[in-house]
């Protein structure tokens, strides 16, 4: 197992948040209206998590795509896909997990025809956290995965580097344990050997966390 790394977080945890355990269900509702940001006028809807709301492990991932936008889920579209694959394949049952994204709604540019995904600024970031926190307050994971670097800037601060800081296991106080490994979608970018070298580190932070969870 990886060491673990304290780490002292640019926004603190609010003090309510680590002594309420807030219902899932009322914080989707309540986020369903957000406007702490402009990113809800161009985005169909808010895209809250799902999952297991007593899971031991939470996955964090950057923001919706084209696909969750449209049908309110996360992880619905071709890096949801990836990810199923993925856990499925370091022994991990997604039914068993809570999965959400640090920004809820979609941020885009038009092109041509498509919509095509753009990196949520720190504001956006910022605004969302409120929502992310009470995610994480409700179900109380033992463990955080952090799927790229806006999830791991959202709760590590925004000095963090994904690609020096993956496979580690951070400890801030008031939160679980954080590991941050790569994002699905940019394993979807990658080619050829590229791709083959960033999958099989992401397994191998998976198959931590697969430890982790139990134990060993």
């Amino acid at each position: 197992m990886s060491p673990v790394t304290r780490a002292k977080r640019a926004h603190p945890v609010e003090a309510d948040l680590l002594t309420e355990k807030p219902d899932v269900d009322e914080l989707r509702a309540q986020a369903a209206d957000c406007r702490a940001c402009p990113l809800w006028r161009n985005a169909t809807q808010t895209v809250f998590g799902e999952g297991n709301a007593h899971a031991r492990a939470m996955f964090v991932g950057e923001q919706p795509g084209d696909e969750e936008d449209k049908q309110g889920r996360p992880f619905v579209g071709p890096a949801g896909r990836l990810l199923d694959r993925i856990l499925q394949e370091a022994g991990i049952d997604r039914r068993q997990v809570y999965v959400t994204n640090a920004v809820k709604h979609f941020k885009w540019e038009p092109r041509g025809k498509r919509r095509l995904h753009k990196t949520p600024a720190q504001q956006e970031i910022d605004a969302c956290l409120r929502w992310l926190e009470g995610e994480i307050a409700a179900t109380q994971p033992k463990l955080i995965v952090c799927l790229g670097a806006t999830a791991a800037k959202a709760l590590l601060g925004p000095s963090f580097k994904i690609t020096q800081g993956r496979g580690q296991l951070y400890r801030i106080a008031g939160l679980p344990e954080i590991l941050p490994t790569f994002h699905p979608s940019y394993l979807l970018r990658l080619r050829d050997e590229g791709y083959e070298v960033a999958y099989a580190q992401i397994m191998e932070d998976l198959r931590t966390v697969a430890r982790h969870l139990s134990g060993k």
